[in-house]
């Protein structure tokens, strides 16, 4: 446990960011100064004070189309222990650089002072923009992939992983789609209020660990704006005939191209081989059938092209971190849900 309580924790906010997490982690941290009558792992004195913090202080218009109210100005705050960004809606998913520099040269400010930066989500396109993930890994949301490594090729992104630290002291933190701001509070607190308040604050506000990362959660979206006319031709064919026998066969003599010529052209305008795509839309296909119906796993993976079974529920797990059952079991909604009796 850090020895210096309470942490002061700013929560930051630009005229992009989505509503509903500023709020949300501001609840949660702040709800930790009322739950020591329920488990005597948390301090009894709040381990957090809590700010939502802009360049401007007072009510602000967020992406949502939301009010909040700035706790105070950036300006205002010459140091802070941590600094939290929750997600930013994108525009058409592009990532125009150099309209934040006041709140850019803050973040790098809070982080030279030693503060730990955490971002959810598209809020590591702010973290980005200061230089401070050149040469290190980062994580977000896997339909944002394309926008944010135009702009950032110094920066790796890990897709598949839900939560990722970097820098030398590890005080880079990002999770992954929007509301794994669950998992990056979780972590947060275990690392500095304790383990046992982490599982404390799970229990109390059921949040959940997603230990299986990002890779069920993401569903494969094809590129199609590399301007080969080809490729396109072959890609439209594979989106209705992904199950058909041989398919990439079929996608090189629609091509009218050799073989390896075609594999080469295909490879470099998707960034990935053929084989490599019909397996992405079969077991897309397939995660949509597990959700949806009832039907035998064996049964779909006969569906969408593979006659040997053994290797379809391979392939599902080496691409989803899941077997197809356990897969079913985790996304299929519950029959109430669902609107069953």
């Amino acid at each position: 446990m850090t020895a210096r309580l309470p942490l002061h924790a700013c929560i930051l906010a630009v005229p992009d960011t989505m509503a509903s997490p500023v709020l949300g982690i501001y609840d949660v941290l702040n709800s930790l100064g009322g739950l020591q009558s329920f488990d005597e792992a948390i301090p009894a004195e709040a381990p957090y004070r809590a700010e939502i913090v802009s360049e401007r202080s007072g009510p602000m218009n967020t992406a949502s189309n939301v009010p909040i109210l700035m706790h105070r100005a950036i300006g205002e705050i010459a140091r802070t222990d941590l600094v939290f960004v929750p997600s930013i809606m994108l525009d058409a998913n592009r990532w125009e650089t150099g309209r934040y520099p006041a709140t850019i040269e803050w973040l790098r400010a809070m982080h030279d002072g030693g503060a730990t930066i955490c971002t959810a989500c598209s809020g590591v396109f702010l973290l980005a923009e200061t230089g401070l993930l050149d040469g290190h890994e980062a994580t977000m949301h896997w339909s944002h992939a394309r926008a944010f490594e135009r702009v950032f090729p110094k920066v790796k992104l890990s897709l598949n992983k839900i939560l990722i630290t970097a820098g030398s002291r590890g005080e880079l933190v990002m999770s992954g789609a929007s509301t794994s701001w669950h998992d990056l509070l979780l972590h947060i607190v275990s690392r500095q209020v304790g383990v046992p308040a982490a599982h404390a604050l799970a229990k109390f506000h059921v949040l959940q660990w997603h230990a299986d990362g990002q890779a069920p959660f993401m569903v494969f979206v094809p590129v199609t704006d590399h301007g080969d006319a080809l490729v396109t031709k072959t890609q439209e064919w594979a989106g209705k005939n992904y199950s058909a026998p041989n398919p990439v066969e079929e996608m090189v003599r629609l091509s009218g191209i050799p073989d390896r010529s075609f594999k080469r052209r295909f490879t470099k305008a998707t960034g990935l081989t053929p084989i490599e795509y019909i397996q992405h839309l079969r077991v897309d296909q397939a995660k949509r059938r597990l959700e949806r119906t009832t039907t035998p796993v064996d049964e779909i993976g006969w569906q969408i092209g593979y006659e040997n079974p053994a290797f379809f529920r391979r392939l599902f797990k080496r691409t989803t971190g899941l077997s197809p059952s356990h897969y079913r079991r985790q996304f299929k909604l519950p029959v109430a849900a669902a609107g069953g009796a």
